[in-house]
């Protein structure tokens, strides 16, 4: 198994970032290669090693169409790799390593929302099977599984039946629970019942930003009481800071985990969704109370995550914890969990 101290100490590992919804908006327009055109190069300019993709479920696709869309971008995702050498999907921590050292960028597919997945939870078998590793199980809305956090004034259950059955399955599959998005009441849940490390794959700080997607205190320590991480949504101006979204005000949420927990909880998920708001929504939008709103943001692209990098350095953080927040935590639960029946071993699926 990889372990930090086997890490490069340049190891990025971003936890999330849409970037296939925006391929799949341009393929549809006529521009097969956008991936090459823009994502490749932001990438391997940000020094990004391994991506976690999120597959996202638009409103529109949110109810029988879930898992048909679902489905469809996971296939353009695995096509993506049959198009670029300088990618490939991953299922396993070995698949990770084995690509970072060969040079390519290591995809990890996730499910947001899990819209597809409806009421049955045994198709969290099915998303398995076509190498899905990452899953959480709400978004800012409700689904038959749990409530997300723009629920919070209605919500006071945990997670549905369903939603239980889910985690359970999830941790016996070795695929990573994303607690990103759920509702106070999920998250306590979720921490209650939780055997593996988890992830908040692209959250911030409720005591540094106080917004309803944000983290607490008491969930922060909870999540670093499983061994899991956080990744702080660098590029979410209403989560990090509505009026001063900069590199220093990111590296505020990361002190503050750091602070409440340890510097072994804090990772990047950065959330680069301003291109894909740009093309289909004019820039701005405004969902479950959240301003979805990028102008002002220093972080907007993985080229920009050197300036986290600097921010870091410039407050004194050790070369070690620089390694550790840049990739090293996010890779030591991706490693630890994924593809890894609990109770057992396996090097692949």
């Amino acid at each position: 198994m990889m372990t930090p101290q086997n890490l490069s100490s340049d190891m990025v590992v971003d936890l999330h970032n849409d970037l296939i919804l925006l391929v799949d908006h341009f393929d549809r327009r006529g521009r097969p290669d956008h991936f090459a055109e823009f994502w490749l190069p932001e990438l391997r300019a940000g020094g990004v090693n391994v991506q976690v993709l999120p597959v996202f479920v638009e409103e529109q696709f949110q109810s029988e169409g879930a898992l048909r869309r679902t489905l469809l971008l996971i296939e353009r995702i695995h096509r993506l790799a049959a198009e670029h050498p300088d990618v490939q999907v991953c299922r396993t921590g070995a698949d990770v390593a084995s690509a970072v050292a060969a040079g390519r960028i290591a995809f990890v597919i996730a499910l947001e929302g899990a819209h597809a997945l409806g009421q049955d939870p045994e198709l969290i078998g099915t998303m398995d099977k076509v190498g899905v590793r990452v899953v959480s199980i709400a978004h800012l809305g409700r689904t038959h599984l749990a409530d997300g956090s723009g629920f919070d004034d209605t919500s006071r259950g945990g997670l549905t039946p369903q939603g239980t059955e889910v985690l359970a399955e999830m941790e016996r599959l070795g695929i990573v629970f994303d607690i990103s998005h759920l509702g106070v009441a999920g998250v306590d849940d979720v921490l209650s019942r939780a055997t593996r490390p988890l992830l908040a794959t692209h959250s911030g700080c409720r005591a540094v930003t106080d917004m309803h997607r944000n983290l607490t205190d008491d969930q922060l320590k909870g999540i670093a009481g499983l061994g899991g991480v956080i990744g702080v949504a660098a590029a979410i101006p209403p989560f990090i800071d509505p009026a001063r979204p900069t590199a220093a005000r990111v590296v505020d949420h990361i002190e503050h985990i750091a602070s409440v927990t340890s510097i072994d909880a804090v990772a990047l998920g950065p959330d680069f969704v301003d291109d894909y708001f740009m093309q289909v929504y004019g820039g701005r939008m405004v969902i479950m109370g959240v301003d979805l709103e990028f102008a002002d943001a220093e972080v907007r692209r993985p080229s920009d995550l050197p300036k986290l990098t600097a921010e870091m350095r410039a407050r004194g953080f050790a070369e070690d914890e620089v390694a550790k927040v840049l990739g090293g935590n996010a890779m030591r639960v991706l490693d630890d969990v994924m593809g890894e029946p609990s109770g057992s071993k396996m090097s692949s699926l």
